[in-house]
């Protein structure tokens, strides 16, 4: 970044390039996400074409914990790189 602040083009493909790869992280966490969580909570015979009660705990329960677990665990990778030498 010059003294202008504004972003050489090579520093602006360089965060264009991380930004990509972050929503592509995000989209497949997702879709894993949503995968689990829907082969744990939904039934196989479908009766009804909302959530029942269950189902619908099971899923608000079911993707917060997915979330905390995938908060803690790039915290603790986050702290394993701040700790190695370099």
């Amino acid at each position: 970044m010059n003294a202008n602040g504004n972003m050489s083009p090579a520093e602006k493909a360089k965060a264009f390039d991380m930004a990509q790869h972050e929503m592509e992280y995000r989209v497949d966490l997702f879709n894993r996400m949503t995968s689990a969580c829907f082969s744990k909570c939904m039934d196989t015979r479908y009766k009804d074409g909302d959530l029942n009660v269950g189902e619908n705990s099971c899923v608000d329960r079911c993707s917060a914990k997915y979330w905390q677990v995938t908060g803690i665990v790039g915290q603790m990778l986050g702290g394993m790189q701040q700790q190695q030498p370099r």
